[in-house]
């Protein structure tokens, strides 16, 4: 597992009984993961000064309870990144903190490319890996098909100091775009993609990570440069295991480029028990 350990303004301070305990810079919140199946025989003594905690709702979706009155937005810092995080009614916060291994990842790569590189960042929500693209010298197109994410993205992206660099910022169905796109003959040199399990496109396309992953990634190669620098695939999905990703990528980026992938979970370090708890799943794909 790849455990993300660099952050400073964010922590995973437990977890219990279906529970997360986590520090957002000086916020402490509560939020359910299904996947917490045990019972922390010694818990933290923080669980009971939580400012507020996620409850699910038995018809769906769900609710927070606060202990005090909590700023509507605030924000949290990740090696010179600035990032808005808040309390949705999704119990998400903005920002998947696990993520930046991923950061630091394509911030390395672009780095030590010594070439201009053109980055595509697809289903790309508020814009972390954006910004660690584009503070490492990248271009970058930004995609999501929510407005209001890609909003928020920019909001980021002024909270870091990067508003001038070289984003696009696009609201679009991914599909439709890499269709375009092939029209078009854009290429780039690395690949983002950040799939959620169910979704729905701009004008209401249904998304469902099984029935169009395999489609999603031959399109990505396509747009691929003759020499590309990365591509990184994500999965919360149990059924898109990290054996699986590495299957589909061979068969499809792998079919015209000799790669390696590096395919594994990648997870956050609980402090009050020192172990790692997975939060999904990477494929990393290096070109030789």
């Amino acid at each position: 597992m790849r455990v993300s350990d660099g952050w400073k303004s964010y922590s995973l301070i437990d977890t219990s009984a279906g529970k997360r305990l986590e520090r957002w810079g000086d916020i402490i919140l509560v939020r359910p993961d299904p996947q917490i199946i045990w019972e922390n025989p010694h818990p933290s003594k923080l669980w009971e000064r939580a400012d507020a905690v996620y409850h699910r709702s038995s018809s769906g979706g769900g609710s927070w309870s606060f202990s005090k009155k909590l700023p509507e937005s605030w924000t949290v810092d990740y090696k010179g990144l600035t990032f808005k995080v808040k309390p949705t009614g999704f119990k998400h916060t903005g920002l998947f903190p696990e993520q930046a291994v991923n950061w630091d990842l394509c911030t390395k790569l672009i780095s030590s490319a010594n070439r201009e590189i053109n980055v595509l960042n697809l289903f790309a929500y508020t814009g972390a890996a954006t910004l660690a693209c584009a503070k490492a010298g990248a271009k970058v197109c930004h995609l999501d098909a929510v407005k209001g994410m890609v909003e928020w993205g920019r909001e980021n992206a002024a909270l870091s100091g990067l508003s001038d660099r070289p984003i696009r910022w696009i609201v679009d169905d991914a599909m439709k775009f890499l269709r375009r796109e092939i029209k078009r003959q854009s290429r780039y040199d690395g690949i983002i993609l950040d799939p959620p399990s169910y979704g729905r496109g701009t004008n209401g396309e249904m998304w469902k990570i099984e029935d169009c992953i395999f489609e999603l990634m031959q399109m990505c190669t396509e747009v691929l440069t003759d020499k590309p620098l990365f591509v990184l695939l994500n999965s919360y999905t149990t059924g898109l295991s990290s054996s699986v990703m590495t299957y589909l990528i061979n068969m499809t980026v792998g079919q015209r480029f000799k790669i390696r992938v590096d395919s594994q979970e990648i997870g956050l370090k609980v402090e009050q028990t020192g172990l790692a708890v997975p939060a999904g799943s990477t494929a990393a794909v290096f070109f030789d």
